[in-house]
């Protein structure tokens, strides 16, 4: 079988977590901030914290950017639940923007009209869906106008870049960037996110949520009190002006997002490989740009943005009905053909959870005409342009055959 995603692993790999386990140092140890220091240098933000998955970093963007229960934040319909979800978890009310037919992003012309109609919009969470960036100088220029917080969901997104080449995750546009680090990501920990940021302020405060809302060790953590200052727990905290070596404060409701020194050798050692894995990625993507061109019933996409993308997956449409059958029946044909296949994604709105909620997927025309059409076929680092070529084979049997 050939899977829609898989991820890639070497010797490289198994040897940097192999010396973090006989480290002695397995968790909350020096590899985390290494790791935050590598993403932060690769993308060019000043600031990096890595935590326990994508969806603990958004949710933590999501506090660390002032947002709460009084807060409405846009994102787009067509992305996983995850990018929704972020905002209930913190209160809020997602409001649901359609896709751009193109990009398949977010329409910054939807973005627009939402500002225009809704009012006190807080926040917008734009997602580079497939790996492909979002139309950020735009969605950036309209947030700043109306106070609107942005963070970036670049899930999908790890070493794409800006159409001015800069790096996805320098947060030139918007106060974080969020990335995940799922094994069918360009590189992975297993389970693992990472934040980055250009404000030391929010940086600190994503620190303590990360760990429970504590704050320890030494006077540059905030909220540590120094001597003088009127706080509660002070006598215990200061002895002979000394921060006293057992001392703690939980300052705030936080959580425990931490991630490992064994996972993040793994990233570690897979960046290594990262510029040789968006390469060859791209290189796929560019042969199934060739081989599938003017196929009958099936329609390219994204086929712009290869350059700047970090073609994370490689998704085509179908006219089902044009053929005669069913999205299903073509997964299950493939499928039998050893090729394996999926969807991204059935729109948010369509979940039952959001559907209870009043949301309406009939108000998003394009995310639903995507959906209608949309297939996810194999693309990842270890795929062969054999594999390629048989994907590709299979597929035009299976659109043609009665």
């Amino acid at each position: 079988m050939i899977p829609y995603g898989k991820h890639y692993l070497d010797e490289d790999d198994i040897a940097a977590v192999t010396e973090v386990l006989r480290s002695g140092w397995i968790t909350q140890g020096p590899k985390i901030p290494e790791l935050e220091s590598v993403v932060a240098s690769y993308v060019e933000s000043k600031f990096a914290v890595a935590v326990s998955s994508g969806t603990t970093a958004l949710h933590l963007a999501y506090l660390a950017a002032g947002l709460d229960a009084e807060s409405k934040v846009v994102t787009s319909n067509n992305t996983f639940v995850a990018s929704a979800n972020c905002v209930r978890y913190g209160g809020g009310t997602p409001i649901f923007c359609d896709i751009d037919p193109h990009t398949l992003n977010l329409s910054p012309d939807c973005f627009e009209e939402i500002v225009r109609n809704e009012p006190n919009i807080n926040g917008v969470i734009p997602v580079h869906f497939g790996g492909v960036p979002c139309d950020m100088e735009a969605i950036s220029e309209l947030a700043k106008k109306n106070g609107i917080s942005v963070i970036e969901d670049a899930s999908h997104a790890f070493g794409a870049t800006y159409r001015d080449g800069s790096k996805v995750g320098n947060c030139k546009f918007s106060v974080m960037t969020v990335f995940s680090l799922h094994p069918v990501k360009g590189v992975t920990a297993g389970e693992g996110g990472i934040i980055t940021t250009n404000s030391e302020e929010i940086y600190d405060h994503l620190l303590s949520l990360r760990s429970h809302g504590i704050c320890k060790g030494n006077f540059d953590i905030p909220g540590i009190s120094e001597p003088g200052d009127d706080l509660i727990y002070q006598e215990e905290a200061i002895e002979d002006g000394k921060l006293n070596p057992w001392y703690y404060e939980m300052q705030e409701l936080g959580y425990n997002y931490r991630i490992t020194d064994i996972q993040c050798a793994l990233v570690l050692s897979q960046l290594n490989k990262l510029d040789r894995f968006l390469e060859r990625r791209r290189e796929i993507a560019n042969l199934y740009d060739n081989l599938l061109e003017g196929v009958k019933h099936l329609t390219l996409t994204q086929t712009g943005s290869r350059e700047f993308s970090s073609n994370h997956i490689y998704v085509i449409r179908i006219d089902y009905q044009a053929i005669g059958k069913s999205r299903a029946q073509v997964m299950r044909l493939l499928s039998a053909k050893g090729i394996g296949t999926q969807v991204h994604y059935i729109p948010v709105t369509r979940h039952p959870y959001y559907n209870n909620l009043g949301y309406d997927s009939s108000h998003y025309p394009e995310s639903e005409k995507y959906y209608r059409q949309a297939l996810t076929i194999p693309l990842y680092y270890g795929l062969t342009n054999e594999e390629v070529e048989d994907v590709v084979i299979s597929l035009k049997e299976v659109l043609t055959q009665n």
